[in-house]
């Protein structure tokens, strides 16, 4: 079990497939975002045993994320090999769904439990321009394909970014009403790469959630208050399914937090807005032992920090988004 010095069981790991993308959405990274070689990231065999290791020492839930995880070569190959971990209880997958109309049967016939599906706005247009490359109907089909190969519950996300998609929260919300899926609205976060954006154009879940209400009724509270992962949830009236408002930035949830990250290029992450990280690769390829790798990761965890230092103006820069996994 892995245990930091505040007490806390740190069991879920994000697992960074990629930093590649085939997107080039205007609040993680530019439009000319340059990628590292391939050599540099981890292969599929460091991703096997890394994560065997890290499900040695308790960690039982895995996310696959980016940059873009389906974008990754032998993907259907790496959840099946991930999945059948022995300590691995669920694996899912952060996606921006372009991918997935194809994709999602293999995946969940390969061991992948659900999916989380980036969708910014339901205006073709505004998702072109938030996007720069994207096609809401390829996202939408993924959507559909993910709900019909079992990839549930269905998890949508949105990145609310001021002069962009503020007013579409309504329409994105009001999907709750026919459909069974959680539909996230998530406070931008501040990285390297679009700063600007990130912090000048920020909208609060606080004002998300008043554009809602104005427009639909009020929210009530649900899953009995508690965080479903770092979403608190309500629901509309009379809808099937939630809303859920991810508040990094305004409501931080630190003090329930039990996830680390491992990045593309095998380096353990304790908190996303944290620069802190403790290499895994460097020593895996230089020949390390699975003892000397686990007292890393062990001693790793234990420093962990309780939050973020944003209220104090402290971000970090180091990586873009996409090199982290979110």
């Amino acid at each position: 079990m892995a245990i930091d010095r505040f007490g806390r069981n740190i069991h879920y790991l994000r697992i960074s497939l990629t930093d590649h993308c085939n997107l080039r959405c205007i609040y993680c990274m530019p439009e000319d975002q340059t990628f590292r070689p391939n050599a540099e990231l981890m292969q599929d065999d460091e991703i096997y045993l890394l994560t065997k290791l890290f499900a040695s020492l308790g960690f039982d839930k895995i996310r696959l994320t980016g940059g873009e995880p389906t974008v990754r070569a032998n993907i259907v190959d790496i959840v099946r090999g991930i999945a059948h971990t022995e300590g691995v209880r669920s694996v899912s997958l952060t996606t921006n769904g372009v991918l997935l109309h194809r994709l999602a049967r293999p995946l969940a016939e390969a061991g992948l439990n659900r999916v989380n599906i980036s969708i910014d706005t339901l205006n073709p247009e505004k998702f072109k321009r938030l996007t720069r490359w994207g096609k809401l109907e390829d996202v939408w089909d993924g959507i559909l394909a993910a709900e019909q190969a079992g990839l549930t519950p269905i998890k949508l996300n949105a990145v609310v970014v001021r002069g962009y998609n503020e007013e579409d929260v309504v329409g994105l919300a009001r999907l709750t009403v026919e459909h069974n899926w959680q539909m996230r609205f998530i406070e931008m976060m501040p990285f390297a790469g679009v700063t600007d954006v990130q912090t000048g154009q920020s909208v609060t879940a606080h004002e998300i959630k008043e554009r809602i209400e104005d427009s639909l009724g009020d929210l009530e509270v649900a899953n009995n208050g508690k965080l479903d992962g770092e979403a608190r949830l309500f629901k509309l009236p009379n809808a099937k399914g939630d809303v859920g408002f991810i508040s990094s930035v305004t409501q931080p949830f630190c003090s329930a937090c039990t996830r680390a990250r491992l990045t593309a290029d095998g380096r353990l992450r304790l908190c996303l807005l944290r620069e802190k990280e403790v290499d895994l690769l460097t020593p895996l390829r230089a020949g390390a032992t699975l003892d000397d790798l686990r007292h890393l990761i062990l001693d790793g965890v234990w420093d962990k920090p309780w939050g973020h230092g944003l209220a104090e103006g402290v971000i970090p820069l180091n990586r873009a988004m996409n090199e982290i996994g979110g």
